[in-house]
């Protein structure tokens, strides 16, 4: 009944029922909750019942979709992309402050990785980094480049760091913490080039190594967002005044709204 008055835009209905011990977490028999049913057919009214009583906002149909993917009304969407965002910041306090989050995985680091012409892959056979990213790593080195101190933290392919070499900068330092990429980059000749500075480690155990600079990226693997949010806490006193940050946003890449959802949560927190 839920799922039908969900569907319907029957909001007293969907109050009634919930008042009457409905369960908000269902799924029917297609795999869909009343929460994605109401956005789908674009009853916000019903969106904010159902999210105000508990239904969940990233539960997933058999299609990977959430409520948010189905969403076919702007404030639904609003709804729920905002239903995400409070529960993202306040779990990730909680988290924060129970040390459950953000403990770095070193297995990519002991790990052997396998390197061709388009692509760097894991021991698990998972891309760290393809040939397809160069126009993205591009329009990354144009944003960031000024002439000036640039940083850049994670060299994999070496993509963005040939297209800030393109601008001719002051200074360019490179942290590379994986040993086979650090080799094979030395071995490439980036230890020789005369505005070049490779330092070999975790950003993390290196940071007191870092100047401040102009333009500053950062595109590592094997972390999370809790380490992504950590080196956003060091930014004031690497990047100087003026200067530009950017990042490689893969963040929740296998599914569009989560992935609007970490976009925002970067942008408050920034």
């Amino acid at each position: 009944e839920l799922c039908l008055a969900a569907s319907t835009g029957d909001n007293q209905k969907v109050k009634t029922l919930i008042a009457s011990g409905a369960d908000v977490t269902y799924f029917n028999k297609e795999g869909l909750t009343p929460l994605m049913l109401a956005a789908k057919q674009g009853h916000a009214d019903v969106v904010k019942t159902l999210i105000d009583a508990g239904a969940p906002w990233n539960a997933l149909s058999p299609a990977n979709l959430s409520a948010g993917d189905f969403a076919m009304d702007l404030d639904a969407f609003d709804l729920l992309l905002n239903a995400g965002i409070r529960s993202e910041l306040i779990l990730g306090t909680i988290a924060r402050k129970d040390n459950k989050v953000g403990d770095f995985d070193g297995d990519y680091l002991e790990d052997r990785v396998s390197f061709s012409e388009d692509k760097i892959m894991d021991a698990d056979s998972k891309a760290v980094m393809m040939a397809w990213e160069k126009p993205l790593m591009e329009a990354h080195a144009k944003a960031i480049c000024s002439g000036g101190h640039i940083l850049n933290i994670g060299f994999g392919m070496g993509l963005v760091d040939t297209a800030i070499q393109q601008y001719g900068p002051a200074s360019h330092t490179i942290v590379e913490a994986h040993p086979e990429v650090y080799k094979r980059m030395c071995a490439s000749g980036w230890a020789e080039k005369e505005n070049v500075k490779i330092v070999f480690g975790r950003w993390q155990d290196v940071i007191q190594q870092l100047d401040t600079y102009d333009g500053i990226f950062f595109d590592t693997y094997g972390e999370y967002y809790e380490d992504l949010r950590e080196f956003h806490q060091h930014l004031p006193s690497l990047l100087k005044p003026g200067g530009i940050y950017s990042f490689f946003n893969g963040l929740c890449g296998g599914n569009a709204f989560f992935h609007v959802g970490y976009c925002q949560l970067v942008s408050l927190e920034l």
